[in-house]
């Protein structure tokens, strides 16, 4: 063999190996050094809506801002207020009064510093007239809002209000962007511009947003540089993206959970979590339906769904049945309300007794008027279509036809719920630390963009709420919510189904995951990937 052919054949070679896809295996059990860098890829079902926060209520939208701004307080991995932009506060005797004492040398992402001027203009928009968000009742409450100077903030209440302080948890935003101009038309709406750990890089439509990290984030640099949430519209698309190492986190159905991912592999790039989560599911009906603005009509689907059969056959055991808008583990909870047992008999009895028969079709009718409905659900959650078509089912065996119409969630939230323009709807809430649920119960919040979107009116509700907010004595909100909970589960403008396990995989290079009473998510811009295993070694900066 030629020696010039020889050392041609060594170079292919070792261009070939070098170049190759080949795949090190990394040991992902060791815990290793904190580094900056790498990459933090999730996806999301549905787009956000904008990335202001105030003029938004959906959880994509939230959740992508959330790494974007501060408020001036949060809660803490054990569920206590703390501290973000304010360093401390104090609240006056007569619990009127909190004196907010902000962070000094914050900056906005643009580079302007941070000051209360920020916090008192965030108050006034929100109260303002114009601005169309669902988050203004807890801020009209305040009688005066005040800049004592550069760096302390004051606010004074008629009266006492138990939800003021974490109320304040609020995103603030940029005076210096946003103050004297129409906040609905602002570019802030596609590019915000925050005090938090993460900077908006991009948002592809459609496709993508890519968050940078803060190098300047007053509570310290994240250490992953990149978070990327893709939009992907579906949850099986989104499994195979997990099982291929496309996507880094995701929540995992019932049945993804429990027999998708027991398999070695698997088991080797990830590690599975699970507790109850903060959130419920529920069936919400349109209270202007001819129909569903009777009680009794209401009680008797409730009777006709089977809830434990959901949760067997959809969540495959993964969560436990809603009673109300509460979880059993927070001190609101009321576990003695009314129940509706699955009962095809006591539906029919009480559909008779409104005026419901049977028509030669087999469907039921009133005055002429068949009983048929439109349900609408999101698109890409299949626990929560499977749970419509069970519902179809059972409401089927009693008479009832009902319809499933599957919507995109962005077309859902402004085009069906914004503008009221449904009949019936399967959705979540998710479940707040404090029990305050003015702005989804009240009957002053019905308005268009705001909460009560079903329209309920219940006046006795409307007194409970008020007097709870307005007391620090947790006995006396307890008795306050527990009668709450009393008339909704008597009412039944929800058929509230279930609260789900929350079920999510995460991979194993991503450390600092550290499982609390606030969930998992609480901490993420401490988390990190130790140099030796990160994936996307062109973000990382290698010193600790």
């Amino acid at each position: 063999m030629k020696k010039g052919y020889f050392l041609l054949l060594l170079f292919l070679l070792f261009n070939l190996f070098s170049c190759s896809p080949h795949k090190q295996r990394v040991s992902y059990e060791e815990e290793g050094k904190p580094a900056y860098g790498d990459a933090l890829v999730t996806a999301s079902i549905g787009e956000p809506t904008n990335l202001i926060p105030i003029l938004t209520t959906d959880a994509p939208s939230h959740e992508v801002a959330s790494r974007i701004y501060n408020g001036l307080v949060k809660y803490d991995k054990d569920l206590k207020i703390v501290g973000d932009l304010a360093r401390f506060w104090t609240i006056s005797s007569d619990n009127l009064t909190i004196t907010f004492h902000l962070r000094r040398n914050v900056r906005w992402h643009d580079g302007r510093p941070f000051t209360a001027k920020d916090v008192l203009y965030t108050y006034k928009v929100i109260v303002d007239p114009k601005t169309p968000t669902a988050y203004s009742g807890d801020f009209l409450l305040v009688k005066k809002a005040e800049v004592i100077d550069d760096y302390t903030f004051r606010v004074t209440y008629e009266k006492p209000f138990a939800p003021a302080l974490i109320s304040w948890s609020v995103s603030i935003l940029p005076s210096h962007l946003l103050k004297g101009k129409d906040i609905t038309r602002s570019p802030l709406l596609r590019n915000p511009i925050g005090t938090g750990p993460y900077k908006l890089k991009e948002w592809i439509p459609g496709q993508r947003i890519v968050l940078e990290a803060n190098s300047d984030y007053f509570d310290g640099r994240p250490y992953i540089q990149r978070h990327i949430i893709k939009f992907i519209p579906d949850t099986a698309s989104m499994f195979l993206e997990l099982k291929n190492l496309s996507i880094d986190m995701m929540a995992l159905s019932p049945l993804q959970f429990l027999r998708q991912t027991d398999y070695p592999a698997f088991r080797r790039e990830f590690r599975k979590y699970q507790y109850l989560s903060f959130s419920y599911v529920y069936l919400g009906y349109n209270l202007k339906h001819p129909f569903f603005k009777e009680k009794k009509v209401r009680q008797a689907l409730s009777h006709a769904i089977d809830k434990k059969e959901i949760i067997e056959g959809v969540l495959l055991g993964q969560g436990i049945e809603a009673t109300g808008p509460y979880k059993p583990d927070m001190w609101a909870y009321n576990g003695n309300v009314k129940r509706y047992e699955y009962s095809k008999e006591k539906a029919l009895k009480i559909l008779s007794e409104v005026g419901f028969t049977r028509g030669r079709d087999g469907i039921l009718e009133r005055d002429g008027k068949k009983f048929e409905f439109t349900v609408l659900v999101n698109q890409g959650n299949d626990v929560r279509i499977r749970c419509a078509e069970l519902i179809q089912k059972r409401l089927s065996e009693i008479g009832i036809r009902m319809k499933i119409r599957v919507i995109e969630w962005a077309s859902l939230i402004n085009e069906f719920i914004d503008k009221r323009n449904f009949e019936a709807v399967i959705l979540g809430w998710t479940i707040p630390h404090d029990p305050d649920l003015f702005d989804i119960w009240h009957s002053s919040k019905k308005g268009e963009k705001e909460l009560n979107f079903i329209s309920f009116e219940n006046k006795e509700v409307d007194r409970l709420l008020t007097l709870a907010r307005h007391t620090f004595n947790i006995e006396e909100r307890k008795k306050y919510y527990h009668r709450f909970q009393e008339i909704l589960a008597e009412e039944q403008p929800y058929t509230f189904l279930f609260i789900p396990y929350a079920n999510v995989a995460i991979h194993k290079r991503i450390k600092g995951v550290l499982p609390q009473p606030a969930g998992i998510t609480y901490n993420m811009e401490k988390w990190y990937v130790p140099y030796e295993q990160m994936r996307y070694k062109s973000y990382a900066t290698i010193y600790p």
